[in-house]
């Protein structure tokens, strides 16, 4: 059977070992073609080939669910449940999604972008399956990364509280999340991975065994018995901490072995109960540049199959925001050793990774622990530190309760990073960093900013960690910035609340703020050659507002148009309508943003067309509003 005829789960039944190889051989080709022509996730999907064939070869998907923990390890899953024919569109507009989505297959049974999510998830469908009096089995795939995320932790105490629930738990243990894994829970199990019984098992002396010319192809029963006894003896420890916790716990099972995956899962789905099943992979297997770089080809830019390295862009681009960032703050944290960087398990997509390698003992991974993140920062704040918390916008989400508890109502001087603020692309609406004015600028004591180009984000740099009167955040986007000279050295801080005028104008203010003031000058060309003539304010700050310059020039052009890469509702035009409304300035307002929608899986140039975000398109709406003639546009 080919690959291309597999349109649903169960036609791996009755398949032979032999026959589910060469599917697994399949699924790395067809992964590997499509990651290297278009990118995305590369390490995880490869890892967890045979654990996937072998899990659903064991279970009847028209009734039992599979919850996959973030998504990018479920390329597999996508291949064999009626998406081989379009997964060349993967990630690419109206295409396959790169995570998990509920709209796009029954058998995504729970969408996820955000890692620890699934064993809370498949405990609920087990609850209310036993509730309904049904009896299909339940499956939560999680990494070991993902397995230090508190979440996950709060599920399996739950979880091993109630022994009479069906529920598959499979440890898909790779040592990895997206950078190295770090913490205690980390080291336990590579203990166990490491051991010399481990050792033994995994050193290929089977197979030399096997091809012996007197064995026949053949193990001889008391090697197995061996094999048995060794691999229990090297999982007692860990075992038993799973088993106090009330899991029954099976393994480490070589997660590249289809008969002892497929037996394991078997024996598995008999126990009345919640079972653990650890499984230990290798990122990137199958494709050896990716087994010696785990972090490199975790996801990947479209590549060149046969070296492993990128494709060049057809011209240079500027270095990216996130390049800027370490290289700043590590400039900084060499002159005052109270910095020190925070991340939560991206030290490489943050940036920290340079601050790591130049200044590591100013550098802290907590692992996916967001909201330990956070209140660790708050404690080494207690105690005069400088702490940066550089984390995703949309991952910054699940610190909330800990923002508002541990460090606004405290007043504590934290400095948040937040890096993919705005529109991100192929990673769709879990991705996408759309609430963070809304969610931050409702806070007490909190002040935000955003810079409009790389070299206001190294001065603000300075002033967030300068800022010593409570807590600040500042947003900035994915990607490149506009190259524009960089300083060195020198920065000055920005004078809290200050925006600057960059136009001036009659007819019109364009108050843009963060990476919406490039478009914003744009469209004030446009408008020029309309007759409109438009005043353009960098706002940096929404909170506090510059309401001494914003308010005089609402009343002089008698209009405002606000600007942003950010949500609408509650967002930085929300906050300029409350501020004219309090200070009884009443001009229309027109909010130009993102409306009260998901943002779907795109190129950020596409996704903001479809937004109307362009300055083609922010020009013409200026126009309509104002009872101007529109422009003829071609798009």
């Amino acid at each position: 059977m080919h690959l291309s005829e597999i349109t649903h789960p169960n036609q791996l039944h009755g398949l032979s070992i032999h026959q589910l190889n060469q599917i697994a051989r399949q699924i790395r080709d067809k992964h590997l073609e499509t990651v290297a022509a278009s990118g995305g996730h590369l390490g995880p999907g490869l890892g967890v080939v045979e654990l996937t064939l072998a899990l659903y070869q064991t279970l009847d998907l028209d009734r039992d669910k599979v919850i996959w923990d973030v998504g990018h390890q479920a390329y597999p899953h996508k291949l064999i449940t009626g998406r081989f024919d379009r997964f060349h569109t993967l990630r690419q507009k109206d295409g396959i999604a790169g995570y998990l989505n509920r709209r796009e297959s029954h058998f995504d049974h729970f969408g996820a972008g955000h890692a620890s999510t699934s064993i809370s998830a498949a405990l609920g469908m087990a609850l209310a399956r036993d509730l309904k009096g049904e009896s299909f089995k339940v499956a939560a795939v999680i990494g070991d990364g993902a397995l230090t995320g508190g979440m996950a932790l709060e599920a399996i105490n739950h979880a091993g509280h109630l022994p009479n629930t069906r529920l598959l738990v499979v440890l898909n243990d790779n040592d990895m999340s997206i950078s190295p894994n770090v913490g205690a829970l980390s080291s336990y199990l590579n203990k166990i991975r490491l051991s010399p019984p481990m050792q033994f098992l995994s050193d290929n002396l089977e197979e030399q065994i096997k091809h012996l010319p007197f064995m026949n192809d053949k193990i001889p029963q008391e090697l197995v018995n061996l094999k048995g006894g060794m691999k229990r003896l090297a999982v007692s420890k860990v075992g038993a901490v799973f088993e106090e916790l009330g899991f029954t716990y099976i393994g480490p099972v070589d997660g590249h072995n289809l008969e002892e995956l497929i037996t394991t899962f078997e024996s598995a789905h008999k126990h009345p109960g919640p079972v653990l099943v650890h499984v230990a992979t290798t990122k990137g297997k199958g494709y050896a540049i990716a087994e010696q770089d785990q972090v490199g080809y975790h996801a990947q830019s479209p590549f060149n199959l046969a070296t492993g390295k990128a494709i060049p862009a057809s011209k240079p681009k500027p270095p990216s925001y996130a390049k800027v960032f370490a290289h700043t703050l590590v400039k900084i944290a060499e002159n005052d050793p109270r910095v020190l960087g925070i991340t939560a398990a991206m030290a490489t997509g943050t940036g920290l990774d340079k601050l790591q390698a130049k200044l590591p003992k100013q550098y802290i991974d907590v692992g996916i622990a967001e909201q330990h993140a956070v209140t660790l920062a708050a404690g080494l704040a207690c105690e005069g530190m400088r702490p940066v918390v550089a984390i995703y916008s949309t991952f910054l989400q699940r610190a909330y309760d800990q923002i508002i508890h541990d460090i606004c109502i405290q007043n504590l001087p934290v400095f948040f990073c937040m890096d993919r603020a705005g529109i991100v692309g192929a990673d769709g609406p879990t991705h996408q960093g759309m609430y963070d004015i809304a969610y931050l600028r409702c806070l007490p004591n909190m002040v935000i900013m955003a810079p409009k180009d790389e070299a206001e984000m190294q001065r603000m740099l300075v002033t967030g960690i300068n800022y010593i009167d409570g807590p600040i955040a500042m947003r900035y986007p994915r990607g490149s910035g506009y190259g524009v000279p960089l300083l060195e050295e020198g920065w000055e801080p920005l004078e809290i609340g200050q925006s600057e005028v960059l136009r001036h104008g009659d007819d019109v203010l364009l108050l843009a703020y963060g990476t919406m003031v490039n478009p914003a000058l744009q469209a004030a060309d446009l408008l020029t050659e309309h007759g409109l003539s438009a005043a353009v304010v960098n706002a940096r700050f929404v909170k506090p507002l510059d309401l001494d310059t914003i308010a005089p020039l609402a009343q002089h052009t008698g209009h405002v148009v606000t600007l942003e890469e950010g949500c609408l509702p509650g967002g930085f035009g929300s906050a300029v309508l409350e501020a004219l409304m309090d200070h009884q300035v009443v001009v229309p307002v027109t909010r130009i943003g993102v409306p009260d929608q998901l943002v779907e899986h795109a190129t950020p140039d596409q996704a903001k067309q479809s937004l109307g975000l362009t300055a083609p398109q922010i020009s013409e709406r200026i126009l309509s509003v104002l009872n101007k003639p529109q422009p003829s546009l071609t798009h």
